[in-house]
């Protein structure tokens, strides 16, 4: 397909920008994917739907989820856990303001650090980079890796692990570009910000340390409704994708085949094997929540159709129509127009239906993006 398929006006009311106070309570939108039908209301048990006060009808919250499950399906969850990987600091001699925006350590030992840097044509090799006005943490840029991308390494003397407490101390929640757009023009604007934290951006579920962009479509989840699955006999397996930059970088090709995913570091073990194909052995649906963890799942399916042990890195791209090869269900959210993220849900939910969807969700007020409301697709 083509990017130009993927292209879409999305107003700016719908792009939500602050999150709920509970975070199950957003709106889902549920998907069919055999028989193509899209439910947006809520019914009672006879399928009659459901009214409020003023006799409107009441939309599908995420906490329904519950009803589309039974005893025996499987939930496979990425755990990934976010740092605080924007950093701010000052170019010596000039004492020009830079930011940094920390990918992933390369050598523990030796500090070194994949970093994407701004203003990236005033930073050099060669260059010391202050991160505090103590000047205990200090950086060299060593190499130039791409346009804006450079290797730092810091100039610490201590143990790694007060390196690291020191190093994120200084750090700030990476949220995502366009909920840092959005700040600004509060800022610019005089307005309030809201007080946004890194837990603003986490799943409760979060364990695994390594990733700069959030896992989206968990951010539903509370611990309440966790334990409610539990209780109801759903599955719960875990895996590991950190995430990158990628999703939100521009894709420069119409033809999609020819884009290139960046490489994010993944882990899937022996337990999520175990329950996942398990449930696929015995019958029942395997949900996954989210399109990091069905990159990582459709990485490590093997060619007999189950799930197996993988460590290493992927560059998987989901895009239609490549079908997803594993998964039953999907949790995933209502992504911006050209992303990569839309794309993957295009790839399980079938283009049409999915877009079919977005439309309906700007026709009927939904939120957007990591704040915004849920979708829920399944093969039915």
């Amino acid at each position: 397909m083509k990017l130009s398929h993927f292209r879409f006006d999305l107003p700016k009311e719908c792009i939500a920008t602050t999150p709920l106070f509970n975070r199950d309570e957003c709106r889902l939108m549920v998907l069919h994917r055999k028989t193509q039908r899209i439910d947006m209301y809520a019914t009672d048990a006879k399928g009659k739907p459901l009214k409020d006060k003023k006799r409107k009808p009441v939309f599908l919250r995420f906490t329904d989820i519950l009803n589309y499950f039974d005893e025996g399906d499987a939930f496979i969850f990425n755990d990934t856990k976010l740092f605080p990987a924007r950093l701010f600091g000052t170019k010596e001699k000039t004492d020009a303001s830079i930011e940094v925006f920390l990918l992933r350590e390369l050598n523990a030992e030796m500090r070194l650090w994949d970093v994407i840097v701004e203003p990236a044509r005033k930073i050099r090799i060669g260059n010391k980079l202050f991160f505090d006005e103590s000047g205990a943490m200090v950086a060299e840029v060593i190499d130039n890796t791409t346009s804006r991308g450079r290797t730092l390494r810091f100039l610490y003397d201590g143990p790694h692990d007060e390196f690291i407490h020191d190093l994120y101390a200084l750090g700030q929640a990476p949220f995502p570009p366009y909920i840092l757009d959005h700040l600004t023009a509060l800022r610019e604007a005089g307005q309030p910000e809201p007080e946004l934290t890194l837990d603003d951006i986490q799943t409760i579920y979060a364990r695994e340390e390594g990733a700069v962009t959030p896992a989206t479509a968990g951010m539903h989840f509370t611990r309440q409704l966790l334990k409610r699955l539990e209780i109801k006999g759903v599955e719960l397996a875990y895996i590991t994708l950190h995430n990158t930059l990628g999703c939100f970088r521009n894709i420069e090709v119409e033809d999609l085949s020819k884009h290139k995913m960046e490489s994010e570091q993944m882990f899937v073990g022996a337990e999520a094997c175990r329950i996942a194909n398990t449930a696929k052995e015995n019958g029942h649906r395997v949900c996954l929540v989210g399109t990091s963890t069905a990159k990582a799942v459709e990485t490590a399916v093997a060619t007999d159709g189950k799930l197996k042990e993988f460590e290493g890195w992927t560059n998987k791209f989901l895009f239609p129509p490549r079908p997803y090869r594993f998964a039953d269900a999907l949790i995933a959210n209502f992504y911006h127009p050209a992303s990569t993220l839309l794309m993957s849900e295009c790839s399980f939910g079938g283009y049409d239906l999915v877009m079919e969807a977005y439309k309906m969700a700007i026709e009927n007020g939904y939120q957007f993006g990591c704040f915004g409301d849920a979708m829920l697709i399944l093969d039915d």
